[in-house]
């Protein structure tokens, strides 16, 4: 993958450039495009195993390229895995603002093991603490929807 090709995706086409908090800005346009498909849930579960493995291929050539562990810039992460913190779960507003909210906290305060996941190498440790802090997410919401 050509090093401008993986900026790109790694960044979700620049949004972790932003200047302020680019994680929550990746992870509200990862939230808007996980409304849009919910209803579709084949689809959704088809971008989302697609994003990840995007994000598991430009993060390690991101990293590579730059030699920085985890850049800020890289968002691809908060976009693709705040998918699983709604995977199945009834979207209203509620479950939108207390998902969102917990998934940021989540994927910020890196409570265990969410930490120990960042150490796998070829770009896996960019994407698996935001997986992890999904599926916290998901069951707390399942949780909270019964």
């Amino acid at each position: 993958m050509k090093i401008k090709i993986a900026r790109q995706i790694a960044t979700v086409f620049g949004l972790g450039y932003c200047p302020k908090a680019p994680g929550t800005i990746g992870s509200l346009a990862g939230l808007i495009l996980c409304v849009l498909l919910h209803k579709y849930e084949l689809i959704y579960l088809i971008i989302f195993i697609a994003l990840f493995s995007a994000g598991v291929i430009s993060s390690r050539k991101i990293e590579e390229e730059t030699k920085e562990k985890d850049p800020s810039y890289i968002v691809i992460d908060e976009f693709a895995c705040i998918f699983i913190a709604f995977l199945s779960i009834p979207i209203t507003p509620l479950t939108l603002v207390i998902g969102f909210g917990l998934y940021r906290f989540i994927d910020i305060s890196k409570i265990p093991p969410l930490k120990l996941l960042e150490k796998y190498g070829n770009g896996w440790g960019v994407m698996l603490d935001d997986l992890a802090a999904g599926i916290y997410v998901n069951l707390i919401l399942r949780m909270l929807t019964v």
